[in-house]
């Protein structure tokens, strides 16, 4: 089990063989490992890092026997459980003095280069905890670090790498999360604003139903005792307008059950306009398991691609010395053309991936116009119903035109009669505002569906540069493993013994 203790960037004075001293900014993490099998111990882990530098990197592993002998080295007077927390206020108070001009403690790092030419990496370093005062420099604490080998580089620059990805790809996924839920929650208030303005315009007309049953039976007690006074005068007349108004009167009972028919179908329709989107968001679920596996594996290639690269590393190394001799340059420009004539034919294979994701990308819209031609056809039987509503008043009003040349008796009922067209006119009004609710609410439902046709595009945009990643990934692999045949079949020349060249540091 690790702690991590502390971990902050500190400023340090860099001190190196052929160079001159100056200031450099590195980073500093303390942790504190705990084994318990096969025994119990804990050791001290110091990791010096350059964030300009990822091939910067020295260890420290301090154990209670190992403190023992730096102890008695230079004098301390802490155990080894107080040691880490001594060491950060040392730390500490150095980086709170960094801005003054003469800081009363001071962070040293002096490079030592080793002798031996295997590697240009290898080598150590020393850390001082300095007291700086007019009359002397006090070194209170002096660690020894070791360069990271080719292991350890590769696992940092692999937790590095790790680290800027998943906060990647966790800001993406929350981002489209949020979006996705907000659009399900505008859908369900749509679909709740829905069904109550059907059941609002449901209850209105049972109202009115009601309304003109009672109306229309006061009106027939009235034509009773105009038939009582003006029965011989007026009787085949009377026949004549009561067969009409019957007639007329079942068209119109026949028209309503066809327009609640028509209702009722465009109800079912909209369910199964319901249930396609659920289909849809179930389908949206498996992309993003889909999305989740494909992520998975990019993180195991990415670290597979962290090792060849450290292999690449030192590779170029022995490159760097076969440069001395020129037939080797010749047969490396001819390696390089044949390695473009490769990059391109991947280059290809990319260009097929795209086009195949581009065909499913039009499969998935030609289901959502599909879906959008669905709801144009219901829009269509509205306009129709509305378009025989009209039919029917232009009937009525003809009729209106011939009762108007009969007797007074005849003009009374025509006044009647003009009363119940002022009622059906407001019915038919009411009739088109909720039609017209109706149509607002069905084009609230079309932009929740663009919402979410948006949503889905990104998403497809995120997997399609998942698949970027990859095929730069792959290209990368089979550039080292080619870079890795050219200097087995070319062995460089064993050069002489030498000193290697000093790493540089940055800055």
């Amino acid at each position: 089990m690790t702690e991590t203790l502390y971990s902050e960037s500190l400023k340090v004075k860099y001190k190196c063989q052929d160079a001159e001293d100056r200031f450099v900014v590195i980073k500093v993490t303390v942790e504190l490992q705990t084994t318990t099998s096969p025994l119990h111990r804990k050791d001290l882990l110091v990791r010096l890092t350059d964030d300009k530098d990822p091939f910067f990197l020295f260890n420290l592993c301090l154990g209670e026997e190992d403190f023992q002998s730096l102890k008695t080295q230079q004098g301390l007077l802490v155990d080894f459980s107080a040691f880490p927390q001594r060491f950060i206020a040392l730390l500490q108070q150095s980086h709170s003095e960094e801005s003054r001009e003469s800081p009363k403690f001071l962070l040293q790092f002096v490079l030592e280069e080793s002798s031996s030419f295997s590697t240009s990496n290898s080598g150590c370093g020393i850390l001082k905890v300095i007291e700086t005062n007019p009359f002397k420099h006090l070194t209170h604490l002096s660690l020894n670090f070791l360069h990271g080998n080719d292991s350890d580089v590769k696992k940092y620059l692999a937790s590095c790498l790790k680290t800027t990805l998943e906060n990647k790809l966790s800001e993406t996924e929350h981002d489209l999360g949020q979006k996705l839920e907000k659009t399900r929650q505008q859908l369900s208030c749509k679909s709740q604003e829905l069904d109550q303005l059907r059941s609002e315009a449901g209850g209105k007309s049972e109202r009115l139903t009601t309304k003109h049953a009672q109306e229309l039976n006061m009106e027939r007690e009235k034509a009773l005792k105009v038939k009582v006074q003006f029965q011989k005068r007026y009787d085949r007349e009377r026949k004549d307008l009561d067969s009409t108004y019957q007639k007329n009167l079942r068209q119109k009972e026949v028209r309503l059950s066809e327009l609640e028919n028509v209702n009722k179908e465009l109800t079912d329709r909209r369910y199964r306009a319901e249930a396609t989107i659920r289909e849809q968001k179930a389908k949206l679920a498996s992309l993003d398991e889909e999305h989740r596996r494909c992520r998975s594996d990019l993180q195991q290639s990415r670290r597979e691609n962290s090792s060849l690269e450290a292999e690449r590393h030192s590779q170029e190394k022995t490159i760097q010395q076969m440069k001395t001799r020129v037939a080797v340059l010749e047969q490396e420009l001819l390696d390089k053309e044949q390695l473009v004539a490769r990059i391109t034919s991947s280059l290809d294979a990319s260009q097929q991936q795209k086009e195949q994701l581009d065909d499913r990308r039009s499969e998935q819209q030609i289901q959502i116009r599909k879906m959008e031609a669905t709801i144009k056809t219901m829009s269509d039987e509205l306009i129709k119903g509305n378009e025989i509503i009209k039919k029917l008043q232009d009937e009525l009003r003809g009729y209106m035109g011939k009762v108007k040349i009969k007797n007074e008796v005849t003009t009374r009922q025509e006044k009647l009669i003009g009363e119940k067209e002022q009622m059906a006119e407001k019915t038919r009004k009411e009739l088109e505002e909720t039609t017209n609710k109706l149509k607002n609410s069905e084009d609230e439902t079309m932009k929740l569906k663009d919402q979410l046709e948006t949503a889905l595009s990104k998403l497809e945009e995120s997997k399609n540069l998942l698949k970027t990643n990859e095929n730069v990934i792959n290209w990368l692999n089979k550039q080292i493993n080619e870079q890795h045949l050219v200097s087995r079949m070319n062995p460089p020349p064993q050069p002489l013994p030498s000193h290697p060249a000093p790493h540089p540091i940055p800055s």
